[in-house]
Order: C-alpha cells, then sequence, then structure tokens
C-alpha cells in the first residue's frame, strides 16, 4: 500500500515532539512490512533539508511564519499545498497528524473536498478552547475535516471525550495508542548517576521547574548530575538565567531524533514535571530502554505508572519532585527494579507490531471506501 502521513513540522532537531516521533515510528513499522510510506511537512531547517528520517523517506517544505507569537499553530507550508495538488494520486490513503495549525489544517481541508480517503490522529492536541480563534475556526473547518474523516484515531477516553465535545456525535473514533521500537536496554554505569529531562523547552513542559528540583537536591548533598536535552520552545530566556552559576546541571540543547534512545539509555533517571500532558513519547521512550520514570498526576500515563510500579507519580510541586527523584536515587536495586517493570511493560502494551497491524487494518478499511465504525 502506498500511504502518505502528514506532521505540521518535522526536523532533526525533533521540535515538534511527540506527534513527529510517533509518525516517524508508524511509517519504520510499515516499511518494515514492505508498504511505501513518505512522511511530508514543514520544516525550519535552512539549507540541509533532509530526504529522510530514521529510515522513513521525508518530503519537507519550508515553514513560514504566518501568525506571530502563535506558536506551531501559526506557521504554514505554501510548498505542500503546491507539491500535495501535484502527487496526490500516488498514494492509497492520507494519513494527517491533526492540530489547529495552518499546515496541517489546509491539508485536511483539500482532502475532504477532493473526496480522498484520510484518516487523522489528534495527539489529544484537539480540546475544547476558549481561545477566540477556536470557536470561528472549528466551524468553519476543524468540525468539518473530522467529520468527514473516514477514521479518527484517539488515544484515551479522555481524548475521546474532548474529541466529542469538539465535533459532536458521529466521528468514525478509532483508539490507538503510541507505540515505541525496540530499544536497546540501558546499562548499569557506576560512578555518579544522571537525572535526565529530554523535551520541548516550553513553558507546559516546566523545565525550569527540573532546575529548581535538581538545585533543592544539589543543596541536600545528593551526588548526582542533572542534564536538560530539547529544543528551545520559549523558555530559553528562563532556562538559562535559572543555570547561570550552575556546574552539575545542564541544557545540552537538542538532539537528533535517532540519537535520543541512546541517550536516554546513558541515564539513571527519567523526569518530566510537565503539567497536562496527555500522553508523554518520551516517557514511553524511557521506560523502553529501561529506566524509572517520574511524572505528574495529570500526566496522561500516570495510571500505567502507577499501575506498572515503573516509576514515581506526584504531584507538580518541586518539593514533591525532589522527594520522588531523590527516593529513586537513594534506592539503585529499586530504581533497577522500576526500570525492568517499565521496559517489560513498553514491550508488552506499547509494540510497534500491533500498532501496525492496527494501522493496516483501518487503511485497508477506508482505502476501499469504508468509514470506520464506532
Amino acid at each position: 500500500m502506498r500511504i502518505l502521513q502528514v506532521v505540521t513540522l518535522l526536523g532533526r532537531d525533533g521540535a515538534y515532539g511527540g506527534p513527529a516521533r510517533v509518525a516517524l515510528n508508524q511509517g519504520l513499522e510499515l516499511i518494515g512490512r514492505g508498504h511505501d510510506v513518505t512522511v511530508v511537512g514543514a520544516t525550519r531547517s535552512n539549507g540541509d533539508v533532509p530526504s529522510e528520517l530514521n529510515g522513513v523517506p521525508v518530503k519537507l517544505f519550508a515553514a513560514r511564519r504566518v501568525l506571530p507569537r502563535t506558536g506551531f499553530a501559526g506557521i504554514a507550508a505554501p510548498g505542500l499545498g503546491r507539491w500535495l495538488s501535484s502527487n496526490w494520486a500516488d498514494f492509497d490513503v492520507t494519513h494527517i497528524h491533526f492540530g489547529r495549525d495552518l499546515v496541517v489544517l489546509p491539508v485536511a481541508a483539500a482532502a475532504r473536498r477532493r473526496g480522498l480517503p484520510y484518516v487523522m490522529q489528534t495527539h489529544g492536541m484537539v480540546v475544547p478552547s476558549d481561545h477566540p480563534l477556536a470557536a470561528p475556526l472549528d466551524a468553519v473547518c476543524t468540525r468539518r475535516v473530522l467529520r468527514a474523516a473516514r477514521a479518527v484515531f484517539y488515544l484515551n477516553a479522555t481524548e475521546r471525550e474532548q474529541l466529542t465535545a469538539v465535533a459532536g456525535a458521529g466521528l468514525s473514533l478509532v483508539e490507538l495508542e503510541n507505540g515505541v521500537p525496540c530499544y536497546a536496554a540501558a546499562a548499569p554505569r557506576p560512578g555518579r548517576p544522571e537525572v535526565l529531562f529530554a523535551a520541548r523547552m516550553h513553558a507546559r513542559k516546566r523545565p525550569v521547574a527540573f532546575v529548581d528540583m535538581a538545585k533543592k537536591l544539589l543543596e541536600a548533598g545528593v551526588d548526582a548530575k542533572f542534564t536538560l536535552i530539547g529544543h528551545d520552545e520559549g523558555e530559553g530566556p528562563a532556562l538559562r538565567a535559572a543555570l547561570r552559576g550552575e556546574q552539575h546541571i545542564t541544557w545540552e540543547g537538542a538532539l537528533s531524533l535517532d540519537e535520543i534512545p541512546a541517550r536516554l539509555a546513558a541515564a539513571q533517571v527519567y523526569v518530566l514535571p510537565s503539567v497536562g500532558e496527555p500522553h508523554p513519547m518520551s516517557v514511553l521512550e524511557a521506560m523502553s530502554v529501561g529506566l524509572p520514570v517520574v511524572v505528574t498526576d495529570d500526566c496522561g500515563l500516570a495510571p500505567l505508572v502507577e499501575r506498572s510500579g515503573c516509576g514515581i507519580v506526584t504531584a507538580p510541586t518541586v518539593s514533591a519532585l525532589v522527594a520522588a527523584v531523590g527516593s529513586i536515587l537513594a534506592d539503585r536495586t529499586r530504581a533497577r527494579s522500576m526500570g525492568e517493570r517499565g521496559r517489560r511493560t513498553v514491550h508488552t502494551q506499547f509494540g510497534m507490531r500491533e500498532i501496525g497491524d492496527r494501522l493496516m487494518q483501518t487503511y485497508t478499511h477506508v482505502a476501499d471506501g469504508h468509514r470506520c465504525v464506532q
């Protein structure tokens, strides 16, 4: 089957986070099954625009900032629309990783007008909103493209409810988890342990809270190093100010997508202090290499972490994060057991084989002209 996947933003630095990672993981799994996959989207790369990422063919178009101070929602990719007009006939199905932005919204609207077989995956990004632009945008476009999709993938019951609240009943909803490839396991390392944060430097991810936590642990005499990895999405100035004068807390900047699993495997604890996080891929990736994880209690993966015993779920306060991370660092045997449970959980429940099966069942159904039934 010839499959087109559409993502808002792609690049070697992984700036768009989870949705881009999910698309590439899916693409690699489907290519391994003998299918023809191309992932397209906008890119902020200057000059060296990749033609493949993580072994998946990509076609990338220059991102243009259309609306200032709107984050990813305000970028567009005019070249993508022109390319699709000439190449859409080469694909059997289009999979749109969808949010309210000016890259994928026009793609979904064009697919709807043409009557093309397309599916959508919203990654917790389409939720009821009181933003002044959300209501008119949803009325004109969002509801229409969601209702016309032959399948809309959702992560969990919460996202299903949110999608129904935005677009109404009658969506062709299909449950689909995020999957993680089988990465190499972390090996025990002597010396000072490393506590890692690997995500976008965005206010919602709370990298400064990670730094505040690290400072308190160091002040308490904990012998560890603390590292942040990720692209700056607005928190850079605050983060640099918080790091001034610190020797054992560092921000390494962004890594390429294919470097992240090995970098995770070199650490001992993974911490994501963000709030309102629906289904963070970085936590699943940390679990997949065998790291104990610390997440906040409103994280979408918090029930899984508690149920599997692969880490600690805590309140989002700095003091609670300090207690959680400190307890893991104080007992390496316990930390190792947590990591092993996390690795087993991911490979049992979030393996790419099961994700690939669900994708191909859905793609085949919609390419034959059918809508998926709730």
